[in-house]
């Protein structure tokens, strides 16, 4: 009777060479997203603005008077152009007596007007909200206990008082925006009393930053390291 023994089975080499193999193109994958993610979704909207303007703002323009009928080629953001110049236009006629007295006559006439006076009030109110050069609103962080006690959100103080608010309380309260991650234009405006505001070391820019990025981008991180104790 001959003396038979099994060969050893081989090291499994290939199936792990192969595993890693599979994490680091996982890992190149999601580094190419991160890269390229921001710059083509930034082109994209960029792109977007500029052909919705150029769409619907130059067939307005007189042909004598519009570039591409002299020139062989299209010219893309003519029309976004053409139409900053307009806004600009518009608003120099209505810094006029004229201008104003037209203005005031079309606010009166859409305020009279049962369901687009809601419509008109509420977005002449956000836009004077973001544009006003004499406010503060969206220009300072605070940190709140949201929704509930134990649990921080990151808000945008919208007004310093709420006299409304105030009158009902009988506490100093400040309307405070308080946005949803990962989209920071939906939300909840909550009045909280002033004393039970926290004011982080943070820009409104890190503070949108933190909010898009769900809570992991650099300024999130500084504000953690910062907040943690020093060790001895």
């Amino acid at each position: 009777m001959s003396d038979i023994r099994p060969e050893p089975t081989p090291p499994l080499i290939a199936p792990v060479s192969q595993w890693r193999f599979a994490t680091r193109l996982r890992a190149y994958f999601a580094a190419g997203v991160l890269i390229t993610a921001p710059i083509g979704i930034t082109l994209y909207l960029a792109w977007s603005v500029i052909t919705f303007f150029d769409q619907r703002v130059m067939p307005f323009v007189p042909p004598r008077y519009n570039p591409e009928s002299y020139l062989p080629i299209t010219i893309p953001g003519l029309g976004l152009i053409v139409a900053v110049i307009l806004l600009t236009l518009i608003g120099w006629l209505t810094a006029g007596i004229i201008g104003r007295l037209f203005v005031d006559l079309s606010e009166r006439l859409l305020t009279h007007m049962p369901v687009i006076r809601t419509v008109y009030g509420a977005i002449k109110q956000i836009v004077e909200t973001t544009f006003a050069q004499r406010t503060d609103s969206f220009r300072q962080v605070v940190v709140v206990e949201f929704p509930r006690r134990g649990l921080w959100a990151i808000g945008f103080v919208t007004a310093a008082s709420a006299p409304d608010v105030q009158a009902v309380t009988g506490e100093d309260v400040v309307s405070v925006f308080c946005p949803t991650s990962p989209n920071p234009t939906s939300g909840y405006v909550v009045f909280v009393p002033r004393a039970e505001l926290k004011f982080p070391e943070m820009s409104v820019e890190e503070g949108l930053k933190l909010i898009v990025s769900s809570g992991i981008s650099a300024a999130g991180e500084r504000a953690a390291a910062a907040a943690q104790p020093e060790r001895k």
